[in-house]
């Protein structure tokens, strides 16, 4: 009898055993605008190091080989076929990427962009990395500095549609008659993050604008470009490129006098945030007007009536620590 109900026990153990859920990690998508840009490779190191912290947490890093909106659809509709638990979207179509979100947040899947936003029906919240029209004045004022009497100068974006680079552009045009009545935006071009392209538009810009004092290039891959072509054309001195750099592709720029100084927020934090922010809502956090987030060492934010919230405000790079902040990130 005792050797029965021995039996009976060990095999109802292995039955629980067997028939328990195995523990499943949250996988969290982190879709960036294009492959291969050190802006976004830097985003991925953060986010990884999120997931440690938390735990229990897969990052899948992925985006297009090119920055497309038809490349990130693609994407999307492939992490929707893998049932992820959340997407988060760094944009580059506002409003082209909506269907295939919504159809994501319909399957259960919580949807967040963050750097680059996507319209609001196409997501739960939105991370800017920075207050827009901090940045806008920022990337003016970068210029500026340089230029005590003035001058001309051009912008030199990503694509048409980024909804950053746009609202940062905006944001600069608003501020220049107040704070810069001096500074005269002579032309705003396109690069699509594409160092070829960036690398003709800044060119086009240098031969169009024979008088031009600066180049702003709120993109990472355009202010390489730029400041490239400046010093392949033997222009130090004479163009200043400034706008939104890693300081690790670009220390070279400034210890070379292409630039006299750059500014960007923490990539790394940035990625980081979006990975606690996905692991809370998919916890069931809902993101509504009002609700404070956790972004974990970061800090919090506090969504506005957009259920938007920005990260921190952007840091500036120059000759006194650009060494420094170049082995960072």
């Amino acid at each position: 009898m005792k050797l029965l109900k021995t039996l009976a026990l060990t095999t109802a153990v292995a039955a629980a055993l067997f028939t328990a859920p195995a523990m499943s990690q949250e996988r969290i998508a982190l879709v960036v605008k294009s492959l291969g840009n050190g802006f976004f490779d830097a985003a991925a190191k953060g986010a990884e190091k999120a997931a440690q912290e938390i735990g229990g947490i897969e990052v899948i890093y992925t985006g297009p080989t090119s920055a497309t909106a038809e490349g990130q659809i693609e994407i999307v509709n492939s992490l929707i076929a893998q049932q992820v638990e959340a997407i988060a979207i760094s944009a580059n179509d506002p409003d082209a990427l909506v269907p295939a979100l919504k159809k994501a947040m319909d399957r259960g899947i919580k949807v967040l962009s963050w750097d680059s936003g996507v319209a609001e029906d196409g997501r739960m919240l939105h991370l800017n990395p920075s207050d827009t029209d901090l940045i806008g004045e920022t990337i003016i004022k970068l210029a500026a500095d340089y230029l005590p009497e003035g001058g001309d100068v051009a912008i030199l974006s990503a694509s048409s549609t980024a909804t950053n680079q746009n609202a940062w552009i905006e944001a600069a045009k608003k501020v220049l008659p107040e704070k810069f009545p001096n500074i005269n935006l002579v032309s705003v071009v396109y690069g699509d993050d594409d160092s070829v392209k960036s690398t003709n538009e800044a060119k086009g810009l240098i031969s169009s604008y024979p008088d031009l004092d600066a180049i702003i290039a709120p993109t990472t891959v355009g202010v390489v470009a730029a400041a490239q072509v400046v010093t392949d054309e033997n222009l130090i001195g004479k163009v200043n490129v400034t706008g939104l750099a890693l300081p690790s592709e670009f220390k070279q720029f400034i210890d070379n006098g292409a630039s006299q100084a750059v500014a960007l927020w923490n990539p790394i934090d940035l990625g980081y945030s979006a990975v606690y922010l996905a692991h809370q809502l998919i916890e069931g956090t809902e993101a509504a007007p009002g609700a404070t987030f956790s972004i974990g060492e970061v800090g919090e934010i506090t969504l506005d009536d957009t259920n938007s919230a920005a990260m921190a405000a952007p840091f500036q790079f120059d000759k006194s620590n650009i060494e420094e902040f170049s082995k960072i990130y």
